[in-house]
């Protein structure tokens, strides 16, 4: 299965949990919003079950006032009531059309309130009134009037027990869509709670899969190509998931094959180059030799006789001859740096440079000043010592007078070991700072001076083989100091004290 395919699963599927975690919320909310409704209807429902018992009280509360004084004005409230009565009555009818007992139970009410108006309210306020234009004994309207208000009083509690009853009722209907209410909002918190944590864990398990697929798959990569930094071309990555990154992967092992392919082809001809270089090396110093030898059986046959220009010409030949020599052992140590394994060794500097200066044999107006505490290096011995035989022979061979000081000082850096070889002679101008190190290039003419252009190329490309790099500080007239860095190897190179 493609990594796309995989990673459009895990995407799909985490959508599908959220869309289902939606739904349920959404589902579950509508049971909340009803159950929500039915409480707030039963609220308002009881609200005005309260406002129509208040308007009933003022109704008995202004109908007896007027009874007791017979002032208009005591019948305001009554009168009030009234009128607010049928749109209260509507309001909450309109409430309880899902509830047949409810609408029983307001039914009776109205019916109730009707009748004492009827039959109680209104004739007493009609009794009341006529009275005062009429002739009636006080006996006689004390008896009405004691009838109809024993009458008023009993419809009074009538109403008051259908309000209890109707009042009861919507209560407990209340009660049980709150305890719904509070069931729902509940099944609601615990069921997104779970849909929710089941997505996140499913997610995070998917994640953690194709992280792990993906960072082992890179891991192998890497390996391979740190595999191949060292030198290990042969290494290859067994991938069978067919997927994108097998692609690369594929990608890396006909790298690594083509570059062991590259590697075997480029040793086979440095090997060719070698054999080349050794057969064309010899094949050009026999030719040489014997043009040595030829002039010196030229200088021995004609002994006295041989003309002072002739022998002057000879020696030049041998000159020469010993120049193009030493240009093509130059170049065959040029191009076999690097190419060959050396083994790295301890290597005390201070010893070396002794070694070296020996070899140098130094004119006798020469003094080579070496720095006593110089570090001891693991590194190739070889390699270290041909660096300083190069540039102390140069500060020796260039130097414009019979006497000279030639200075070798040593620092250090975190990761490099800093060498300076600085001599008294005649400098170099700025602007050739950069020929120098070019193959082939001197300062000064070649007849003038034995030199092949090659040494300080040498040098260059070795401490850049190392990791190192050289450059010169230098102006005429005020000598010339050449500095290079040798790489540290931590743990194995120590100070020499």
């Amino acid at each position: 299965m493609k990594l796309s395919v995989k990673l459009f699963i895990g995407f799909l599927l985490i959508s599908v949990l959220f869309t289902a975690v939606a739904i349920v919320n959404f589902r579950l909310s509508e049971a909340v919003i009803e159950n929500t409704q039915w409480v707030g209807r039963s609220q308002i429902i009881v609200r005005n079950s309260a406002a129509l018992q208040r308007n009933i009280i003022d109704m008995e509360t202004g109908l007896r006032g007027f009874l007791l004084n017979g002032n208009e004005t005591f019948l305001k409230p009554y009168w009030q009531a009234r009128e607010q009565m049928p749109e209260l009555m509507q309001e909450t009818r309109d409430f309880v059309t899902n509830s047949p007992d409810q609408q029983t139970k307001l039914d009776e009410i109205v019916s109730l309130q009707r009748r004492l108006e009827k039959e109680f309210a209104e004739p007493l306020i009609q009794m009341k009134r006529g009275h005062q234009d009429t002739i009636m004994t006080d006996r006689e309207l004390d008896a009405k009037l004691e009838t109809l208000v024993l009458g008023e009083q009993q419809v009074m509690d009538s109403i008051r027990a259908a309000f209890r009853a109707f009042n009861a009722f919507e209560y407990k209907v209340r009660e049980e869509r709150s305890e719904r209410l509070n069931k729902s909002i509940n099944n609601t918190r615990q069921l997104s709670t779970i849909l929710t944590i089941l997505s996140v864990i499913i997610g995070l398990g998917w994640a953690y899969y194709i992280t792990r697929l993906i960072s082992n798959r890179i891991m192998k990569m890497v390996t391979l190509a740190e595999r191949i930094s060292r030198g290990e071309y042969k290494t290859q990555i067994v991938d069978t998931s067919n997927d994108e990154l097998s692609r690369l992967s594929h990608s890396l092992n006909r790298m690594s094959a083509t570059i062991d392919g590259t590697f075997t082809e480029l040793d086979l001809k440095n090997k060719e180059l070698d054999q080349y270089a050794y057969v064309v090396s010899h094949d050009l110093k026999a030719p040489l030799r014997g043009i040595e030898v030829a002039s010196r059986w030229v200088e021995e046959d004609m002994g006295t006789q041989l003309p002072p220009n002739v022998q002057e010409y000879l020696l030049m030949m041998r000159a020469r001859v010993h120049r193009m020599e030493n240009l093509i052992n130059g170049i065959l140590a040029l191009a076999r740096i690097g190419r060959t394994s050396q083994a790295e060794e301890e290597v005390d500097v201070n010893e070396l440079l002794t070694e070296v200066v020996d070899l140098l044999s130094p004119p006798a107006g020469f003094q080579v000043d070496v720095q006593h505490n110089l570090p001891t290096l693991y590194t190739v011995r070889i390699q270290l010592q041909q660096v300083f035989s190069n540039l102390i022979s140069n500060a020796i061979k260039y130097h414009n007078e019979k006497e000279g000081q030639i200075t070798i000082r040593h620092n250090e850096t975190d990761e490099f070991h800093v060498f300076s070889v600085a001599d008294d002679g005649p400098g170099i101008d700025p602007e050739y700072h950069s020929r120098i190190f070019v193959i082939f290039q001197t300062l000064q003419e070649r007849d003038a001076m034995e030199s092949t252009g090659v040494g300080l190329s040498i040098v260059k490309k070795i401490v850049e083989l190392q990791g190192g790099t050289i450059w010169v500080n230098s102006e005429l007239s005020l000598g010339s100091t050449f500095t290079f860095t040798w790489p540290k190897q931590k743990g194995k190179d120590q100070k020499f004290l």
